[in-house]
């Protein structure tokens, strides 16, 4: 942990209320998909990973770990090329505006990443939700300024679980992957982690995972992203 100079961090359910931010958007780009008809919009949120019987989100769900793309690949199985890029299109310009005035930060989240940048970390997001979407959120939540960059799904050749964030954020800062930790709800955070070479792959569960799916392959799992100061501290 003393090597950790940079934190690329995943945005909801690490940095933003997952459930409280993506339910009600959620639910609108459903009904959008199913023509305004309740029930197959409900079979659609179903389909792409909310339980109803619990009210959440499933972990490594496509709602919880997808990107845009991948919902409309799920939701529109026999559209053609030009009419998924049409949709992954209006959904991504959807999210960003919506996901930001939406967003809901987790408890502690803003005073942890202060905290982290008044150390001297390096500090990026990686999301599978846009680019867009991400700095927006981030300027939402007050926080953009203390962020390197965001990288979204469309950022990058391959998004999360490849490694191009960790290289991307690491062509930018100058670091090695091996100075970089990776702190995420899912697993595919920590997917990533482990294909980028990161030093530290760090689960958190104020998101989707659960210790469960994220112990195996976490270095550590916290239960937010409030330890994570600490736990850093400690190492050095």
């Amino acid at each position: 942990m003393a090597d950790i100079k940079g934190i690329l961090f995943d945005k909801d359910g690490t940095l933003v209320d997952f459930q409280k931010t993506w339910y009600v958007l959620a639910d609108l780009m459903a009904l959008h998909a199913a023509d305004g008809d309740r029930a197959r919009a409900d079979a659609l949120m179903v389909k792409a990973g909310y339980d109803y019987h619990s009210h959440c989100f499933r972990g490594d769900s496509v709602f919880a770990a997808g990107t845009n793309a991948d919902i409309v690949a799920l939701w529109y199985p026999q559209a053609d090329e030009a009419r998924r890029r049409e949709m992954t299109a209006y959904f991504d310009t959807f999210t960003a505006e919506q996901g930001a005035l939406q967003s809901v930060a987790l408890p502690g989240s803003r005073d942890a990443i202060a905290s982290l940048h008044r150390s001297g970390f390096r500090l990026g997001v990686a999301t599978n939700d846009s680019t867009g979407g991400a700095e927006k959120t981030l300027l939402a939540l007050g926080i953009a300024q203390m962020f390197d960059a965001a990288y979204g799904y469309d950022a990058v050749a391959n998004p999360k679980p490849a490694p191009d964030t960790i290289i991307a954020f690491c062509d930018l800062t100058g670091l090695k992957s091996s100075e970089v930790a990776m702190v995420g709800d899912n697993r595919h955070d920590l997917e990533m982690a482990k294909a980028g070479g990161a030093g530290l792959a760090i689960g958190v569960l104020s998101g989707t995972g659960t210790r469960e799916s994220l112990a195996p392959l976490a270095d550590v799992v916290l239960d937010s992203i409030v330890d994570l100061p600490a736990f850093l501290a400690a190492g050095r």
